[in-house]
């Protein structure tokens, strides 16, 4: 007869680690990685495989474990979400100009302004970027090292979560892209910009060639002068 003497206090322990992640994910008001799950449960559980033993326990069930990026959270099931809906609120539509801005940072991020503007054609008008941030699908993602440090933008873990993606690998392919007309644009802008940037490049470089000649020639006149002075 097995002994199930050590077995059975295992098995306890894991279904009490799992129920404790269970319970800090429901009562979440957002969602979580697991770092802030391992905050409540200890460091003791291996939170990243019950995490995946609790998405496949839900799978089938009226609501489900979905990961978005990097973060955790419950959802109700994609085919059953429409049985909740008894109210619907009325959302402002984003403009033209703020799903185009979106959809370049999206595929380039992160990217700044002017990248933003040289991709489009036209100037971004700061209140497009300002109502990204306030969906809190864009934020600021720090500055290019560049001179002028300008500043940066890049997706959040909202964005992903909102459109359902669990990464940016899950956005539409290049050539998916490219079959249905959209990307030609943003590669010849792309391309430009590289182009711009290879020609100031050349330029600075030889500027700065011409003021080493001219430095070397003042250098070498100067002694000529002082030895004609000399044999004088």
């Amino acid at each position: 007869m097995e002994d199930t003497s050590l077995i059975e206090p295992i098995a306890e322990a894991m279904d009490i680690g799992k129920r404790a992640v269970e319970a800090t994910l429901f009562a979440a008001e957002k969602p979580m990685t697991i770092a802030e799950i391992r905050a409540y449960v200890g460091d003791e559980l291996d939170v990243r495989q019950i995490l995946a033993d609790l998405q496949e326990d839900f799978q089938h069930r009226g609501i489900v474990l979905v990961r978005a990026g990097d973060r955790w959270h419950f959802q109700t099931a994609n085919d059953l979400s429409h049985l909740l809906r008894r109210e619907r609120a009325e959302l402002r539509k984003l403009s033209r100009a703020g799903m185009e801005t979106l959809a370049i940072i999206a595929y380039h991020e992160p990217v700044s302004r002017a990248e933003i503007e040289a991709i489009r054609g036209v100037q971004v008008a700061k209140g497009t970027l300002d109502v990204l941030m306030e969906t809190g699908w864009v934020r600021p993602a720090g500055r290019r090292e560049v001179p002028g440090r300008p500043l940066i933008y890049a997706t959040t873990n909202e964005f992903l979560t909102h459109f359902g993606l669990q990464s940016r690998r899950d956005l539409p392919g290049i050539e998916d892209l490219r079959a249905a007309g959209l990307l030609d644009p943003v590669d010849m802008a792309l391309e430009q910009l590289e182009l711009e940037a290879e020609a100031e490049a050349e330029a600075e470089a030889q500027e700065e060639s011409d003021e080493s000649e001219e430095r070397e020639f003042a250098a070498d006149d100067g002694v000529l002068l002082e030895k004609h002075n000399e044999s004088a």
